[in-house]
């Protein structure tokens, strides 16, 4: 049965023909895409030329050093949220995929990380006190204007205790934790400070429970962009799950046994993302029960397993919507943040049940059993869309193939660079940029756009920000699906 799932999966899959992609290059340009997403003073390695420095006074108004860190998406912000689950991801994929990267790649992933980490542990460098963003996204998305002439305010905006940020302490926990395990073997100090500073982030998210976006002050920076909107208890779990694996410490254990139930484990949310990492966390606590057998964690196996049934067309309890050409497809937002997450997942949770000696290495979805292999189909089925094999025949991602986006929504990416172009670019300036049909003057290789709509279709409309808007998220997860498509260009 399951070989027969395979070969209907790929059937499934239009044009799917995964031997015509250079993954390895893929790899190396969705890595490179961090560094034009790179905030702060650049280092003379810095290979995306068309970049130079830009927020170097960040965190003044506190006396603080906020240098550093990642812009999210397009504009000029810097959202703690979303860039430690970016941090999260890039760990993660090394962690998992690190033994199948080129060396060039895995120190090149592990730069991107630090890029993150070194300005992560400066927002939760001062006690029971946490800095979630920097940049006031109103004034900013009222500009149109380069990251090196920023004269927009640089609105630092902090937590301090009493007042609650557990989804984004939390997530920064999970960042510093994973990053702790992706740095071990090649710098043990950095290593050992990134847990410590887990730690304490962790301490703070459970002490002072409740969402950053919930906070008076921090409302109308972070909403409607990375408002908490689905709750702040998964980030807990997530934390303490992260810390779990980084220590091997039962406390954590302990916390996730005791508080899986309070905090919604059992809700079977079939989601992952910036906001939501239920589905990520059933896989991640998953490995455990199944290297170990520990019966006390089966809830999260299945629920694993539930969500894995729901991507499967011929399961029963299928309900992912998927667009005529197979892209997964979630109504809102960017949508390719979903696909390359979903992959993510469905690489990570075929290699644990590979790996098991003690369970089973399928998953029931009803009538079909589904099992490593089919899972591996099905992100092969979303790395190659979106690298190329789908209905329009365009790479979504910016520099990879002869078709791509030309005119993504990205202010770097559309203005000439001060480098061409050394006059100031004034904040409404930039404006006849944006409204140019002429291709972007800097190409943001590695840069993955929101991708298209439900039928397959996309505009090269720098306008369209749900479009062809690139994140930082989007990309993360894809860094170790390609890892491991490149080591495993047919892989069953």
């Amino acid at each position: 049965m399951e070989f027969i799932l395979s070969i209907i999966l790929l059937l499934l899959a239009p044009g799917l023909s995964s031997a015509s992609h250079d993954y390895a290059d893929a790899l190396s340009k969705c890595i490179l895409f961090f560094e034009g997403q790179r905030s702060g003073f650049l280092p003379d390695d810095q290979r995306m030329t068309w970049r130079a420095n830009s927020g170097l006074s960040d965190g003044w108004t506190y006396n603080t050093d906020l240098t550093g860190g990642y812009y999210d998406a397009g504009d000029n912000i810097k959202f703690g949220f979303p860039m430690a689950f970016t941090t999260t991801m890039l760990a993660w994929s090394v962690i998992e995929f690190r033994d199948l990267m080129p060396p060039a790649e895995l120190r090149n992933a592990l730069v991107a990380i630090r890029w993150s980490t070194d300005y992560l542990l400066k927002t939760v460098s001062q006690p029971n006190r946490i800095f979630v963003q920097v940049g006031d996204p109103s004034i900013d998305h009222n500009c149109w204007e380069r990251p090196e002439d920023m004269d927009t305010a640089r609105t630092v905006y902090v937590v301090d205790a009493p007042n609650p940020a557990s989804d984004v302490a939390g997530e920064t926990a999970a960042a510093l934790a994973a990053s702790s395990m992706a740095f071990r073997s090649s710098d043990p100090g950095y290593s050992e400070t990134l847990l410590r500073y887990a730690v304490k982030a962790f301490e703070f998210a459970d002490t002072y429970r409740g969402a950053y976006s919930d906070n008076a002050n921090i409302r109308d920076g972070a909403c409607p962009f990375y408002c908490d909107f689905d709750g702040y208890q998964d980030e807990l779990l997530w934390g303490a799950a992260w810390l779990r694996r980084a220590t091997q410490e039962d406390t954590y254990l302990n916390y996730i046994q005791a508080n899986g139930k309070t905090l919604g484990a059992d809700d079977n949310i079939n989601e992952f993302g910036w906001d939501n990492k239920h589905a990520g966390l059933n896989v991640l606590v998953s490995k455990e029960f199944l290297n170990g057998n520990m019966y006390s964690l089966q809830s999260y196996k299945a629920s694993a397993d539930s969500f894995m049934c729901t991507l499967v067309p011929e399961s029963t309890s299928s309900h992912i919507q998927y667009t005529p050409g197979g892209l997964i497809y979630k109504p809102g937002g960017s949508n390719l943040q979903h696909a390359t997450t979903i992959a993510f997942l469905l690489l990570v949770y075929a290699n644990y049940l590979s790996q098991t000696t003690t369970q089973s290495a399928s998953v029931n979805c009803g009538e079909v059993s589904v099992g490593p292999a089919s899972l591996r189909q099905q992100a092969i089925r979303q790395v190659d869309y979106i690298l190329g094999d789908n209905p329009k025949g365009m790479s979504y991602m910016v520099g990879y193939g002869g078709y791509y986006p030309q005119r993504i929504h990205h202010r770097g990416s559309s203005i000439p660079s001060i480098k061409d172009h050394p006059q100031f670019v004034a904040c409404k300036e930039g404006s006849v940029y944006f409204n140019s049909s002429d291709p972007n003057p800097n190409v943001l290789v590695g840069a993955i756009v929101g991708g298209p709509s439900e039928d397959d279709e996309y505009d090269d409309d720098r306008g369209d920000f749900r479009k062809s808007e690139p994140t930082t998220y989007i990309n993360a997860p894809f860094v170790g699906v390609l890892a491991y498509m490149a080591a495993n260009p047919s892989p069953s």
